[in-house]
Order: C-alpha cells, then structure tokens, then sequence
C-alpha cells in the first residue's frame, strides 16, 4: 500500500461528504486501498485554506441530517481520510511527484466550468488558466515520461458515461504530446464511469458539511477494476445508465426546474429547497411535473414504477426539514445545467415517444426551437 494512494482533484462538499467521508470509514476498518490526497487546482487562494484544513490530523466535521426509513437522524461524523492537502500552481512539483509515483487512482468532481476548453489547453508547459482535463492530461504526461505504469481515473462529474467522456477529451488533448505518449494512455490508464448521489446542503468552516442520510456511489464494473474502499454506499453494477437516468432526470432535473421556476419570480424570498416546496403552489406544480411530464418518458422506456417510486423519494429529500439547501447554490452554472438535466431528458423521452407533450420543460430548456434553429 502506498502512502496516498487516491489523489483528488476537487475540494467541494460534496467530496467531503461522499467519497472522503467512505474511503474515511473504510479506512477505520481496514477496507479501504489507503489515503487521500486533495489538490485544488481552480487557482482560488480561498479554497487553497480549504486544502490545508481538510488535510488537518484531526479531520473534519460531517453532519448527518434528515429522515432515514421513517427515523429522524441527526449525527456528526469526522473524517480523517485526507492527509495531504495542496494548491495549484503552488504546489506543482509535490503534485507531479505524487501523480508520477505514488497514485494509485485520480478521483475528480471539478465545476462544470472547469471542463470549459480554454485557450491554454494546446500548451505543453503547465498553466494555471487550462481546462481540467487539460492539466490531467499535463499530468499524465509526467507520469509517462517518468516511466509510470497503471493508473485509474475516477471522474464523478454528473456527465453521461463521465469516464468515457473524461477520457475522450483527454485523448483529443494527449494529441500534442505525440502518438506514444496516446499509445501509452490507452494500455495503462482504466477509465472508470461511476455516478455519484447525495445532496450536500451547506458547508461548515474551515472543512466539513452538512448532509442528508440518502448517499449512493455507483460504479461501472470494468476489468481490472480497483476500488477505492469497500462501503455500503458503493455499489458496483454491470450498467449505469439505470441508476443514472433516474438521479439525472428526476432528482437533478427537479432541482434545476425548481431554480428555473425561482428565478422567474415565483417565490423569490425562500433561500433553501425546502423553504420553496413549503408554498403548495411550488409542491403542487413540482408533483404535477413529476407525473405529468417526467413520468410518462420513462413509462414510454417501460420503466414507470421505478420512476414512481424515485419520484417519492426524491420528494422527500427535498423536504429534508434539517438541509438548508440554498437555490441560489443550485442556480450556478445554471445554462449548462439546463443542457445536461432538462434538454437531455427531452432528446431522451423523445426517442422512446416522440408525440410525447412536456411543455413546462420545453419552455425551461427552448430545445425544440434551438434543435431546428
């Protein structure tokens, strides 16, 4: 086992509250390939601090909060997984170190806007104003020139397949580096899909969070698959695309609807999820939603009763009386989320029905108009 065997690119709460909190638990009984090491590399001189307090030795703080099969729950957990914590450019030459010798597994879970293209992407010398799949693949690089061997990556990105994704962008940037260096990717790096479930309501200072009992970590079986930990909130499954479509299209599409609705006045003094639903014009249109429009695509993809029952569930947890989870958290890098959870369900229950009518989500998402623009 080496010393910090994961390396993470992301310091968000969600980290904390997910993979960081289970490799932590894992680790306390002896189930878990090692520790973690966090590198923030969005150049925000705040979130550097957060890097250093999440590697402190005494760990940091989650909190647990909500209904847990009819059982209210209200606990606090440390987590002491994290024991390194770095900033770039910083700390760019202890992270190349540790990316060339000591990794085992890259885990990720950056903004969307950190897999916008920019135009130092095509630079072979490292920048701090690249893309991340553009400083992954600088990385790479290092560990190939190093003579590294095997590595696997681990996106957690809420995109489609995230692995396969990460890996394609990844290639279409290796391309400068040379056709050995391309050869090398494929027959010593393992890309790994995986779908991440939890909402992470707030954050506490310096390090921790606040989060609801509900977690899942799917991950897509492929050979040589290694894991960071065993728990029972990793799941490995032979297909993602089940578990994804539902979380995607109902729980994160919810959500995004629901800012969407905020955002156009309607109730604009609630802050939180909860606060909105506690007006029963914003519940009832939600459930109206939910059965009127996003429903009948997965009943079109024979699958209503599970949608019925992930529907119930997800309401639930958006009425988590203990997480403030605030809309306007929810609304950032609202465009793009709008591409990912509401047009993407449009284009997929099309396929399945295409006389289907969801005019609420046609006028969030303008997909139709902008596809026959």
């Amino acid at each position: 086992m080496t010393t910090t065997p994961i390396v993470q690119f992301g310091t968000s709460r969600f980290l904390q509250a997910h993979v960081d909190l289970f490799v932590s638990e894992a680790l306390n009984e002896g189930r878990a390939l090692g520790s973690v090491a966090v590198v923030q590399s969005s150049g925000d001189p705040s979130r550097s601090k957060r890097a250093q307090a999440l590697a402190a030795p005494e760990g940091y703080e989650v909190q647990i909060k909500g209904i847990d099969q009819g059982k209210l729950v209200n606990t606090s957990k440390r987590v002491t997984s994290i024991t390194r914590g770095y900033s770039l450019p910083e700390n760019l030459s202890e992270v190349t170190d540790l990316i060339a010798s000591d990794a085992e597994i890259i885990l990720s879970n950056t903004a969307d806007a950190g897999f916008r293209p920019q135009m130092a992407d095509r630079s072979p010398d490292f920048r701090a104003e690249m893309s991340y799949p553009a400083k992954l693949t600088w990385f790479l690089n290092q560990r190939f020139k190093a003579g590294g061997g095997r590595l696997q990556i681990m996106p957690t990105e809420l995109v489609p397949q995230n692995g396969d994704f990460l890996r394609d962008l990844v290639r279409s940037i290796a391309e400068i580096y040379g056709d050995t260096f391309l050869s090398w990717l494929d027959t010593n790096v393992l890309w790994v899909s995986s779908l991440v479930d939890r909402i992470v309501s707030e954050p506490l200072e310096p390090a921790g969070a606040v989060a609801e009992p509900y977690a899942l970590w799917a991950i897509e079986d492929r050979p040589g698959l290694i894991l960071p930990c065993e728990h029972a909130a990793v799941h490995v499954v032979g297909d993602l695309e089940q578990v994804e479509t539902l979380k995607l299209f109902i729980l994160n599409l919810g959500h995004t609807y629901l800012v969407s609705r905020w955002m156009s006045g309607s109730d604009p003094f609630s802050q939180y999820v909860r606060e909105f639903l506690e007006h029963p014009d914003n519940l009832s249109d939600l459930q109206s939603l939910y059965a009127s429009e996003v429903v009948p695509a997965f009943a079109a993809h024979g699958r209503k009763a599970e949608a019925e029952a992930y529907v119930a569930t997800t309401i639930d947890r958006f009425r988590n009386p203990f997480l403030d989870h605030k809309l306007s958290d929810i609304a950032q890098n609202h465009a793009e989320k709008i591409q990912r959870r509401i047009a993407a369900f449009l284009k997929w229950a099309w396929v399945a029905d295409p006389a289907l009518q969801m005019p609420r989500l046609e006028s969030v998402s303008n997909f139709r108009s902008e596809a026959s623009a």
